[in-house]
């Protein structure tokens, strides 16, 4: 929030160097910290609702801070000029830097020589658009002078006239893109669903997935050392993995269920965890095995779209009939992370398909 507040602080201040700037920022931004109630649970989706709440509490929070760090400082030397700093103008100012501010090197270098990152906002270059396919990139030089820095936007390819000039963003899920700059990204190949590891949970899916004998909720000695080494077992694990983006399935959760799909320590112990985690090494553990992991993320799949309270068609049908602004948002952002569930569904469905013809043919 420093930027956050420098912001506000310019924006306070009369004939302030950076006005021109400020006065051309969105007066509103498209981010669920503003969406109304019904709009937030409109989204559907636990993990963003956990994240759009955690930011209002933040926001709430450090209005009483500021109010209470400033409630005795005099006119005179108000950093925001008497203005009331609440939570509604903190979250102008964090939206205002989450979409707009680039991380560019500081002027503090590290003892091994490397710089730290700092944000920063560059006026005209944040008007630039978001792509993965970029046509242009930020290049930051530093000038002869101490203590200065240059910042170009150099084109990556011919562009032509009234071509916009994109930039990557980064490569973000859609819930990263949306709480930090307002919009969803169709068909995201960096999007993913959120789960939390559970043997439970884990259990009821390979059971309805038709795997005999799942040993997730009580894993042997031998296993419960693998998942404390994959960080899904002990007191300080990590639970949460994720299905989609690049991996398609998070190679914990991968190596995971090869591991407890099977009661053959020796083939388990053979291979490096690396090897376990990793989805192009194909059926480590035997096909069978891995027909079993892949028909459990598929039930893992079925039991997340059963959590969203409406089906694509149902979403569509809403787009259609037209939607404030915001619902139109939460909507496609549900649309998309069910769209992502199914091509999930749809990809190991193949793989379990060819990986079953393997066998048959005695591969």
């Amino acid at each position: 929030m420093k930027l956050g507040l420098k912001l506000l602080q310019e924006r306070a201040k009369v004939g302030s160097f950076w006005w021109p700037y400020i006065s051309n920022l969105p007066e509103t931004y498209s981010v669920p910290i503003f969406f109304q109630g019904e709009d937030i649970k409109n989204l559907q989706y636990a993990p963003l609702l956990y994240q759009v709440n955690k930011r209002c509490r933040f926001l709430l929070d450090f209005e009483q801070e500021v109010k209470q760090t400033l409630k005795d400082v005099s006119l005179k030397d108000h950093p925001f000029k008497g203005l009331d700093v609440d939570a509604s103008s903190l979250g102008w100012a964090m939206s205002a830097v989450s979409s707009r501010a680039f991380r560019s090197h500081g002027k503090n270098k590290f003892p091994d020589g490397s710089s730290s990152y700092v944000p920063m906002m560059l006026p005209l270059v944040d008007m630039c658009n978001h792509s993965f396919e970029p046509n242009a990139q930020i290049v930051q030089e530093q000038e002869e002078q101490p203590q200065k820095m240059l910042l170009k936007v150099i084109a990556e390819r011919e562009i032509n006239q009234n071509d916009p000039l994109l930039l990557n963003y980064g490569c973000l899920s859609n819930d990263l893109f949306l709480l930090d700059y307002g919009f969803v990204i169709p068909s995201n190949r960096y999007d993913c669903i959120e789960l939390k590891y559970d043997g439970a949970l884990l259990d009821a899916a390979s059971m309805a997935a038709g795997v005999s004998s799942p040993n997730f909720s009580s894993p042997t000695p031998w296993q419960k050392e693998i998942l404390s080494q994959l960080n899904l077992d002990g007191e300080a694990s990590l639970l949460k993995v994720t299905i989609g983006g690049p991996e398609l399935v998070e190679g914990r959760l991968l190596a995971a269920l090869r591991v407890l799909l099977t009661s053959d320590k020796d083939a388990v112990l053979k291979h490096d965890l690396n090897m376990l985690k990793s989805l192009p090494v194909e059926a480590p553990c035997g096909i069978a095995n891995e027909v079993a992991a892949f028909r459990t993320v598929i039930a893992l799949c079925a039991i997340a779209l059963e959590h969203f309270p409406t089906k694509v068609m149902e979403d569509e049908s809403l787009l259609e009939n037209g939607v404030s602004a915001a619902s139109e948002l939460a909507i496609r952002f549900r649309i998309q992370k069910k769209l992502l569930i199914v091509d999930v569904m749809r990809e190991l469905s193949r793989r379990v398909k060819q990986l079953s013809s393997k066998e048959t043919v005695g591969y």
